[in-house]
């Protein structure tokens, strides 16, 4: 994959660290009546290494179940793919990731021994492919920006007009009927997007200051499209024709090793804190290519835990994934570009104004005219909410990338040496 051969050297210079947050971490007497915590069968003999192994799969079933929706508390936890939970989502990500790090390296010198060194490196070459999917969601990404371009054209042009100047005229609604096909002609080709060459990664700086938005000019091979739908479509994406979001998650979460009684006893636990991770980076990587558009973004990877395992975390792990997937069956989102609950009132505020609007005639009646004052604020409230919160996603995105890349070199180092020691 060319977006992850040069990676491993382009990590920030600076990265945020949470520490190792786990060994001071006090757990909950009892993480939600649905998912009660695992017994602790450990003997008093048992070493700070269990305690801290035990503390990290702990805390990442809490990360994930305060993702979920809860029966008591419904407002506890942002609503579902929204921008906000996607946001949410990510920091559990790198929340685990930092505290599996660290758990690691608290015994370094076990990593390179058998069956430690071989669950290791099927993590990692897991965790690479979700290198290209980083990459492929930061365009997604970018198509919610020129979505967006087009949604507060419509605002601008159905926005109330001067006090006395009287109800919304013809010119207006034509702007905004325009703006709001050309939304939709985007929408549906991002459908049968095939995708583009590939030409940018968060692996790489751009060149001779080109910036964002730079490749979507030099890399079509014409000074012209067919129109704005086909143009967008043929220089969006930055990985090849045949990538596919479905085949990649497929092989992040496909045939997960579970780790061995045996495994688990020699490795002092450090084997079930690789599945833990392992488990953890799919369901990640699963909920973002539900959410945001994607290329090929099925979603029929299969995942599931072993319900003999003990894993405190597959309770929460389990209930996300069949959330998620309930979210996907709905009748007015099995089609959609995306389940993120900004796409679903793009979609939703986009048809109520066409159809509203469709053959109307001027000036608008009463009724029609609040049906499109309605909207029109609907509209409004998801331009500001894109807005606020599509940079700091993608930053996240990108930290996720990076925050990988260092991880994987890290262990890949200490591996290479011998006598490996902390």
């Amino acid at each position: 994959m060319p977006a992850t051969d040069s990676s491993s050297s382009s990590s920030p210079a600076h990265h945020t660290s949470f520490g190792r947050s786990i060994l001071s971490l006090r757990h909950r007497d009892q993480i939600h009546h649905a998912f009660p915590p695992t017994p602790d069968h450990s003997h008093s003999t048992s070493s700070i290494d269990d305690r801290e192994i035990d503390a990290f799969q702990r805390h990442a079933a809490d990360l994930l179940l305060d993702l979920l929706p809860s029966s008591t508390d419904p407002s506890a936890a942002p609503e579902i793919l929204s921008l906000h939970w996607t946001r949410h989502l990510l920091d559990s990500f790198l929340i685990c990731l930092e505290e599996f790090r660290s758990v690691l390296f608290a015994d370094a010198a076990a990593l390179a021994r058998a069956p430690l060194d071989r669950l290791l490196a099927d993590f990692f070459d897991r965790a690479v492919k979700a290198l290209d999917l980083c990459n492929a969601l930061r365009d997604g990404l970018d198509l919610l920006r020129q979505w967006r371009k087009h949604l507060a054209i419509a605002a601008a042009a159905l926005a109330p007009s001067r006090a006395g100047a009287g109800p919304l005229g013809e010119g207006q609604i034509r702007r905004a009927r325009k703006a709001l096909t050309d939304l939709t002609i985007l929408m549906l080709d991002d459908k049968d997007a095939g995708g583009g060459q590939r030409n940018r990664s968060f692996g790489r700086a751009p060149k001779d200051g080109q910036g964002r938005g730079h490749h979507r000019r030099s890399s079509s091979g014409s000074g012209s499209g067919s129109g704005s739908g086909s143009h967008f479509r043929s220089l969006s994406w930055s990985v090849s024709r045949s990538w596919s979001a479905s085949r990649q998650l497929q092989a992040i979460g496909g045939n997960l090793p579970v780790p061995r009684p045996h495994d688990v006893a020699s490795t002092g636990g450090l084997a079930s804190a690789v599945y833990t991770m392992g488990a953890v980076l799919f369901v990640t990587a699963w909920a973002l290519v539900a959410a945001i558009p994607c290329q090929d973004r099925g979603l029929q990877a299969h995942f599931t835990v072993p319900r003999s395992g003990g894993f405190p975390w597959a309770g929460p792990v389990t209930a996300l994934y069949d959330r998620v997937l309930e979210e996907s069956k709905k009748k007015e989102r099995k089609h959609s570009c995306g389940l993120l609950k900004e796409v679903h009132q793009i979609e939703r505020c986009s048809r109520q104004l066409m159809e509203v609007t469709d053959a109307a005639q001027f000036p608008l009646d009463d009724d029609k005219e609040a049906k499109v004052q309605e909207a029109a604020h609907e509209l409004v409230q998801v331009c500001e909410t894109l807005k606020d919160g599509l940079d700091p996603l993608e930053r996240q995105v990108r930290e996720m990338f990076h925050r990988i890349v260092r991880t994987r070199t890290e262990i890949l180092d200490c591996l290479s040496r011998p006598n490996t020691t902390e």
